[in-house]
């Protein structure tokens, strides 16, 4: 996998990784604190999202079917993403981006703890509006991270490095999500902890991304910090304060990325929601002869809601890393940016039209963890690498809204369409899967009219 076109390196950790990606001289270890940092992002994250699947688990609403309850939650985070994405950009127009980094991420910490206290069962506090109220928090926290991650990357590597670095750092996304789902199971399976304890458990490598962000910051690509890599230690994040939206309004280019990731996320929203309704109806089949109380079927419900989800995000995680380690990097030599974009509209059409011929739970599990994988790893590249031509404004500004509300209005959608196919159209799971085969349709072809404008936005951003 090495570049001949690099000078070669003494340093053993830049020699090493060169089995995976073309690292240069110096490059190892800001990469390797990157991938940490990611790591850590998603591992955090999914000690936390099985128990938001719990939580919803038992969110009994008067007249709203589960599916409903989920598809409809999702839509109001775009709602509430609206109010709070200008409050970002102005603090990343007037923070630099090591205290940018800390105060989110703070933030996060002490909402989780916040939650904890909050757990259904504990105060006098309605289940149903704490569960939702947490699904609210769980989807803008992940989201929020990872895009803000992202652009830290960016600004730190710049394009050219970027290309060549960015599927090797999105190797520890692939691995933290990998190991957090299954210690989040394992950690709830010792009977040692209660599924809500991982909210706390959460800080701990939440904490860990924070100190080693303001590491990466201070490090710089190199280890030697140039004076562009000083200034920004001092500059805000986003040199001015345009607006995502504004931005996103001015350029084809980003307005086509705000389109891509609306359209995959109406695709994947949709599926997610039709496992989910699969998931109840069949679990609930199972715990009907059990003779449960009303409190201890709610229970064993969340658990094995919860468990399932474990299940489904570990194998969804360890193949989204194995592609992430061995098949991204490939790709991307063997047909560029272009070839990340279309591959996992493709493997979507495949899944949901196997799906629709075949629509029994273990199908559909089987098609979502092969669909899920693809997205985490491929899919998350290229659309990360697409932002590394852009300015350091749109980093911090228009990406974030892109990589938030966009996915969340995709949610968003998904969720109108579980309420016309409920109430007015009477779908049934197979109209479904054939309404998300038009949608991927759609994002292919997104996928590749972004192809074409990537090239001529070239490749002159520069690094940290």
């Amino acid at each position: 996998m090495a570049n001949p076109e690099l000078p070669a390196s003494r340093h053993p950790l830049d020699r090493f990784l060169r089995l995976f990606a073309p690292v240069g001289a110096q490059e190892g270890v800001t990469s390797m604190l990157l991938l940490a940092n990611i790591f850590l992002v998603l591992m955090a994250y999914y000690f936390v999202k099985p128990v938001r699947e719990g939580w919803l688990s038992v969110a009994a609403i008067e007249g709203l079917s589960k599916i409903e309850v989920k598809a409809y939650s999702a839509f109001a985070q775009s709602m509430l993403l609206i109010a709070v994405l200008p409050l970002y950009a102005w603090l990343a127009s007037v923070l630099p981006r090591r205290t940018l980094i800390t105060r989110v991420g703070v933030g996060f910490c002490l909402a989780l703890v916040l939650f904890w206290t909050l757990q259904p069962g504990v105060l006098a506090v309605a289940d149903a509006v704490v569960a939702v109220a947490f699904y609210l928090f769980v989807g803008i926290f992940g989201v929020t991270l990872v895009a803000q991650f992202w652009s830290f990357a960016s600004d730190v590597f710049g394009a050219e490095r970027g290309k060549r670095l960015f599927p090797l750092v999105a190797v520890g996304a692939a691995s933290g999500a990998t190991v957090g789902s299954w210690a989040g199971e394992a950690i709830v399976s010792s009977g040692q902890w209660e599924a809500a304890d991982l909210l706390l458990l959460a800080v701990i490598p939440l904490g860990l991304a924070i100190w080693i962000g303001r590491l990466t910051d201070q490090r710089g690509s190199v280890g030697d910090p140039s004076a562009a890599t000083r200034n920004r230690w001092s500059e805000p994040a986003a040199p001015r304060n345009e607006g995502g939206f504004q931005l996103i309004a001015q350029h084809r280019y980003l307005a086509g990325m705000a389109a891509l990731v609306l359209l995959f996320n109406w695709v994947v929203a949709s599926g997610d929601n039709i496992l989910f309704a699969a998931v109840q109806e069949a679990l609930a089949a199972d715990l009907a002869s059990a003779g449960h109380s009303s409190d201890a079927y709610a229970r064993a419900l969340k658990d094995a809601t919860t468990a399932f989800y474990g299940d489904l995000y570990f194998w969804v995680n360890l193949i989204g890393l194995l592609l992430q380690a061995f098949v991204v990097s490939r790709l991307a030599m063997l047909g560029g940016l272009s070839l990340l974009l279309l591959a996992t509209p493709i493997i979507s059409l495949a899944a949901y039209a196997t799906m629709a011929l075949a629509p029994v739970l273990s199908v559909l599990k089987v098609m979502k963890v092969a669909e899920n994988a693809a997205n985490y790893s491929v899919n998350n590249t290229a659309r990360h690498m697409l932002w590394l031509p852009t300015s350091k404004t749109m980093l911090y500004q228009a990406k974030p809204t892109v990589d938030t509300l966009f996915v969340r209005i995709g949610d968003g959608l998904a969720a109108l369409t579980v309420l016309l196919g409920t109430h007015w159209w009477g779908l049934d799971v197979i109209e479904y899967l054939l309404i998300n085969i038009v949608i991927a349709v759609a994002w292919l072809c997104v996928a590749a009219y972004l192809s074409m404008e990537h090239r001529r936005w070239g490749t002159s951003a520069g690094g940290a």
